[in-house]
């Protein structure tokens, strides 16, 4: 069954929490993203834990150095995963593995700025994290032709766990469950709609359907 994660793109806790109260019903994970934690610190993640303990909650550090110091960090305010760039050191990933282990908790590699996703996620699998985030940002998202039917073939292809994150709406999801991927990724579809609950509902529906 592929989990819905919504991905929390604001700037401040109290809309953070706003956000999330409207579409909680209809997610597994909710995410706060880059930004949202550099704004606001890992007080946020304790604040989304703390309002939503049923939920997972996704931190999505982009850790590139100190990956046990950082993801212990996560883990100890409330995330139940935390992300490390794919593109660094293997042992960054691997501290941040042991800190996640020590806690019973997850590691996400996100291969953002990775030429090769497919053999990145291969190779980081193999270091015990949860599954990996074959993810387009929204730099790479605006470029001309760019379609998430790209992440969705590197998703068949890849053979480990993997989520997608990258242009995932109500007319790609289908699309991006039937790839295998254990985790489909909503940012914009959702936060960026006139109804979000409503949005979440949809994806949420086309996925249990």
């Amino acid at each position: 069954m592929t989990k819905l994660q919504v991905a929390i793109d604001l700037l401040n806790t109290k809309d953070a929490l706003a956000l999330a109260e409207k579409v909680a019903p209809y997610v597994d994970i909710i995410e706060l993203g880059t930004p949202l934690i550099k704004s606001e610190g890992v007080s946020v993640i304790r604040a989304m834990k703390d309002a939503f303990p049923d939920k997972q909650v996704f931190a999505d550090f982009k850790t590139a150095d100190t990956g046990e110091l950082e993801a212990g960090l996560a883990f100890d305010a409330g995330a139940d995963f935390v992300t490390i760039l794919g593109s660094v050191d293997d042992a960054t990933i691997k501290g941040a593995v042991k800190a996640a282990n020590e806690r019973n908790k997850g590691v996400v590699v996100d291969t953002i700025g990775v030429k090769d996703r497919v053999q990145r996620a291969k190779e980081v699998s193999a270091f015990g994290v949860k599954f990996v985030e074959l993810h387009a940002g929204l730099d790479e998202q605006a470029l001309d032709g760019y379609s998430v039917q790209v992440l969705i073939d590197e998703a068949i292809s890849a053979g480990v766990p993997v989520s997608i994150a990258g242009g995932v709406n109500k007319d790609t999801i289908k699309a991006v469950k039937e790839s295998g991927a254990v985790v489909a990724v909503a940012g914009g579809a959702i936060y960026g709609a006139e109804d979000p609950a409503a949005a979440a509902k949809e994806l949420r529906d086309i996925l249990n359907a």
